[in-house]
């Protein structure tokens, strides 16, 4: 299903009926919703895999707001919806940037990636989340050097911790969570901020308090001033704290310092912009410029809520004007995948 740059020949121009910029979860399900309308998807992401941020930063936490999923991680609903879409064979393009597009007609357009393919699309669809999104770095020299190896921004797998001195720096959220997630897998477990006061919720610092009583896990008021190793290979990180000081033993780096999210060049394509969003009406999710959409939580209207269901419904409505615009003299009949012998068949579903 997927399918990687690099088999495309160089300066070859992709067409295609619809280009999603965006390969979370609404990205994937707009795949399905224009899939039941026989309309061909290819789809764009600035990561190396699909789910968006569900799947980068929180694969193995649970979501509980999934409508007929009382509970699934974000790395089940995007294999999940991976398995839906596939009857309709998308195509992916991962590490990839859209980078410029050209309208060619009312409803045709020219889209570039930074790795430079270039896109023919009837309809562009942007479900890009918050933008393209990237970890705020520690102000450390030398921490480059270790990302990848001994530092990271996210866990993708918790087994890959098993048995490591782990430090976490932060004090949000995420810096807590993945505490309490890690802990048990730990050889030794730091967890580090710059004072004793924490913005998480307040039942994850209360367990993380009680592990600490316990002497399960240390806890440093203080600040990164170095890190020490060399090869990629961290072994210990030094630290500012009031006693002066201090060494930490670890093997392993996760610091929480936020997400730095950012528009990217899609704030330059001349669509209507809201504090870094894009406006959109909500009978057909399309921007101020015809046949280009917005859907997830990168759009804005009133009443809106940053929520996957939210991006579903969008996506839905959204599929039915692309519809329009791709099939402009084909008739558009609804239909429920429950009672449609021709969308049963579109979804390989067996007599």
């Amino acid at each position: 299903m997927a399918q990687d740059h690099a088999d495309n020949a160089a300066g070859e121009t992709i067409e295609t009926d619809a280009l999603i910029i965006g390969a979370g979860p609404v990205g994937l399900f707009a795949v399905f919703e224009l899939g039941l309308l026989d309309i061909k998807a290819h789809l764009v992401d600035i990561l190396d895999k699909p789910g968006g941020q569900c799947a980068e930063l929180y694969p193995e936490k649970p979501i509980y707001d999934i409508p007929g999923l009382p509970e699934v991680s974000g790395q089940e609903l995007t294999d999940r919806l991976l398995e839906q879409i596939k009857p309709f064979e998308p195509t992916f393009h991962f590490n990839e940037r859209v980078d410029r597009l050209t309208r060619l007609g009312d409803t045709l357009f020219e889209v570039e990636t930074d790795g430079g393919i270039k896109f023919r699309a009837k309809v562009v669809i942007i479900a890009a989340g918050g933008g393209s999104f990237t970890p705020k770095r520690p102000p450390l020299p030398e921490i480059e050097a270790f990302e990848g190896t001994s530092v990271f921004y996210s866990v993708r797998q918790m087994e890959a911790f098993r048995d490591h001195d782990i430090l976490i720096v932060g004090g949000g959220d995420s810096a807590l969570d993945w505490t309490l997630s890690l802990q048990p897998l730990a050889r030794s477990l730091t967890l580090m901020h710059r004072r004793d006061d924490f913005r998480a919720a307040p039942h994850t610092v209360e367990q993380m308090r009680a592990l600490v009583a316990d002497g399960k896990m240390r806890m440093v008021i203080g600040q990164m001033s170095r890190l020490n190793g060399s090869g990629g290979v961290l072994e210990s990180v030094t630290a500012k704290t009031k006693e002066g000081e201090e060494t930490i033993a670890c093997t392993r780096l996760l610091p929480f310092f936020g997400l730095t999210m950012k528009l990217g060049p899609v704030a330059d394509w001349g669509l209507n912009l809201e504090e870094n969003l894009i406006p959109v009406d909500t009978e057909k999710f399309e921007t101020s410029e015809k046949a280009i959409f917005a859907i997830g939580d990168i759009n804005t209207y009133p009443g809106k809520l940053k929520l996957i269901l939210s991006g579903f419904h969008e996506a839905a409505l959204m599929a039915q004007q692309a519809h329009r615009y791709i099939y402009p003299d084909k008739k558009l009949l609804f239909q429920y995948t429950t009672s449609s012998s021709s969308l049963q068949k579109k979804l390989g579903v067996k007599d």
